[in-house]
């Protein structure tokens, strides 16, 4: 299978985008949770403003020219870590190219990209468990691992943002 992976630019907003409300829906139908509310046309502008601003970058997998799998990352730093390290907030491979190697490559090329960046470490959350034990054995078996505790979250107003 020939897959070509490559670093995102702003121009493929809408492709990143699609392939991240594929992953929020079927997150949230598979853990039976309320649809978050993502709307496609603005996640395209959130993502375009994200990247250029130097905030967000993706590296995205396509096979015969066709977006397949996409990694949404962003560099942050912890004193715990010792320094620089890369956060996957968004993690997507097509389902009809699950199991097929597709996730690993793209594993692989997060690394690289943060050996470049001297990251210490590489940083996700799992989606919601049990429903996808399979996705965290696929980060076990690609070395990540379990540090502990649970994703949590306290909205802000868009008011109290623009601060």
């Amino acid at each position: 299978m020939n897959i070509r992976f490559r670093q995102a630019n702003v121009n493929d907003a809408t492709t990143i985008a699609t392939l991240v409300v594929a992953l929020t829906k079927e997150i949230c139908e598979r853990a039976h949770a309320p649809l978050l509310t993502i709307n496609l046309n603005e996640t395209i502008e959130r993502c375009e403003h994200l990247i250029n601003e130097g905030h967000y970058t993706a590296i995205i997998g396509e096979y015969d020219d066709q977006p397949i799998a996409v990694a949404t990352i962003t560099e942050t730093y912890a004193l715990y870590a010792g320094g620089a390290i890369g956060l996957i907030q968004e993690f997507y491979v097509s389902p009809e190219f699950r199991s097929s190697g597709v996730g690993s490559m793209l594993i692989e090329q997060v690394q690289q990209y943060g050996d470049v960046r001297k990251w210490v470490c590489i940083e996700l959350c799992t989606p919601p468990l049990p429903e996808f034990e399979r996705t965290l054995q696929f980060y076990q078996n690609n070395g990540l691992i379990p540090v502990g505790g649970r994703k949590m979250r306290q909205a802000l107003s868009l008011s109290s943002l623009s601060r």
